[in-house]
């Protein structure tokens, strides 16, 4: 055993700490969202944000609240990196590093303003990084500027509450020729744009007075109050929960246990939704699907499947939420930024193999009803090149001869080389003119990709459109014609070879083989990219 004979306090030098502190990989939306979270912590009602750009193009930023504020010692534990754990566990704030690693990771000056209840006295505090840079460790207090007095005024009506404010903002616009021109406040624009569309994403629960088991929350952005944004449509009439469940989990200590609560919601296709308005809100892109993971009512991630699966068009209508408290956020590793968990292998494994697969299955089967409409459109008359190759070659290439012996039943003989035998074949009337040899159908019994038919008594296939390899593999080579009469061809030859050589030995083995084979395609056409076809256009 080794003997500790001596110990020394060793200080981190002051600029390469706070300095290196501004790289740990924040976003400007993940930044500000943890600004807003102490808000919120401090029991908030209302938090105003106000991004201003001078004439010349410099940018501060304030978040103020009317929360419950802080005396001296408050505020110099909020400014100390690393600070005291807060009272309530299960508060927003989680590690005492978020208010000074997000806002020095876009600005060089940190100040917070704060006055706490039953206090007149405004304090004021910062971090200067260039101050550190020369004087190490010290923070700065300060009188309060008019801005800031005027702002405080305004949000907590003279009570209690808090301002951040960030200066010398170096890290949120590129560097434009003219600083304060025309381009630098239009992309400051778009940047307002995204942080309000996150904010409404985030703090959904708190943003929505009907949502009662959050702190209700107003949220403004430059005067304007954020409207919540819920990502499972949940009142449009045609969102669907496939599947919930509240799961027991039984605490390390093994002395308490805690729970987590899954819900996964199919919403509707665009053309369902209740006006145009609402479909457009809903934001049926591909990096809006997947999981949507709560902590203590919070969004911490969301718009991708945890590693399970790839996001795909046909899951764009698949939301699941995912929400727990506190007392899980070591069991899932929450991260510094509350942006990601990560799941262990058990429950991984759970969630992928026996929660999820039915639902995929129900959003799959409502978007391939919406995909069909549009497959149905773009596929019109690509198969007209194979119905008119085949036709010229039918005679020569037949393999047998078939008779209709019972055409409400769809019984036909079939004479090959090895006799003559009776099977049930799909009789079908030509759906246009020509089209006698090679037809696409929404559906295919047994979901086969294809399989033998008699349209108008000539030797055919049906090519089944809700096929993914339909989708994966045709889709996009729909306008290259040798390309689809290749492919047409190739099923069309290999129906005409079932035909030649069928026997009542054989019938049964013939059909199971398309059935294996289309399910070996279906699973090997998975990775493949799928064509973007608007639902309903």
């Amino acid at each position: 055993m080794t003997t500790i004979i001596n110990t020394v306090e060793v200080q981190p030098d002051a600029r390469r700490m706070i300095e290196g502190l501004r790289d740990t990989g924040y976003k400007f939306n993940t930044a500000m969202a943890d600004i807003i979270d102490n808000s919120i912590a401090a029991g908030a009602t209302l938090v105003d944000i106000r991004i201003i750009m001078d004439y010349i193009g410099d940018i501060t930023i304030y978040i103020a609240d009317n929360g419950s504020g802080m005396d001296e010692e408050g505020l110099i534990n909020a400014m100390r990196y690393g600070s005291n754990e807060r009272p309530d566990p299960g508060s927003l704030g989680k590690f005492g590093l978020g208010l000074k690693t997000a806002s020095t990771a876009f600005c060089r000056s940190l100040s917070v303003t704060s006055r706490s209840a039953g206090n007149g006295t405004v304090l004021k505090a910062r971090w200067d990084l260039d101050h550190v840079s020369i004087q190490k460790w010290n923070l700065l207090f300060l009188n309060p500027d008019q801005e800031e007095m005027k702002l405080l005024a305004d949000v907590t009506e003279g009570g209690a509450g808090t301002i951040v404010t960030w200066e010398k903002v170096d890290r949120v616009l590129k560097t434009y020729s003219e600083q304060g021109g025309t381009y630098a406040r239009r992309a400051l624009e778009r940047i307002q744009e995204s942080l309000a569309d996150h904010i409404s994403m985030v703090y959904q629960r708190f943003l929505d007075p009907s949502y009662t088991d959050a702190n209700n929350v107003i949220i403004r952005l430059n005067e304007k109050a954020i409207e919540a944004w819920d990502p499972f449509c949940s009142q449009e009439p045609y969102t669907e929960v496939v599947a919930e469940r509240r799961q027991e989990v039984e605490l390390p200590d093994a002395q308490t246990t805690t729970s987590f609560f899954i819900k996964a919601y199919v919403i509707p296709r665009k053309e369902q939704f209740s006006s145009e308005e609402e479909a457009k809100k809903a934001k049926l892109t591909n990096d809006r699907q997947g999981f949507y993971v709560y902590r203590e009512n919070r969004l911490i991630h969301y718009g991708d499947w945890l590693g399970m699966f790839r996001n795909e068009p046909h899951g764009t209508l698949l939301r699941v939420e995912f929400s727990f408290d506190h007392t899980l956020d070591d069991a899932f590793n929450v991260d510094i930024k509350k942006s990601n968990i990560l799941l262990n292998d058990d429950l991984y494994n759970w969630l992928k193999d026996q929660f999820l697969p039915a639902p995929r299955r129900a959003a799959d089967d409502r978007y391939r009803k919406g995909v069909n409409k549009g497959v149905g459109k773009a596929a019109k008359g690509a198969h007209d090149g194979s119905n008119a190759g085949i036709g010229s070659k039918e005679k020569a290439v037949q393999m047998a001869n078939i008779e209709v012996t019972d055409e409400e039943n769809n019984e036909v003989e079939v004479t090959n080389k090895k006799g003559r035998f009776k099977i049930k074949l799909p009789l079908i009337e030509s759906a246009k003119e020509g089209e006698v040899h090679v037809t696409a159908v929404d559906s295919v019994d047994d979901g086969l990709l294809w399989e033998p038919c008699l349209i108008d008594k000539h030797h055919a296939v049906r090519i089944n459109t809700s096929h993914p390899y339909y989708h994966k593999v045709y889709v996009p080579n729909l306008l290259s014609g040798v390309t689809i009469q290749g492919m047409d061809s190739l099923l069309w030859a290999m129906c005409e070879a079932e035909l030649g050589t069928i026997n009542d030995d054989t019938k049964y083995y013939i059909k199971e083989l398309r059935y294996e084979v289309s399910k070996l395609l279906r699973k090997l056409v998975e990775d493949l990219p799928e064509p973007d076809i608007n639902n309903g256009d």
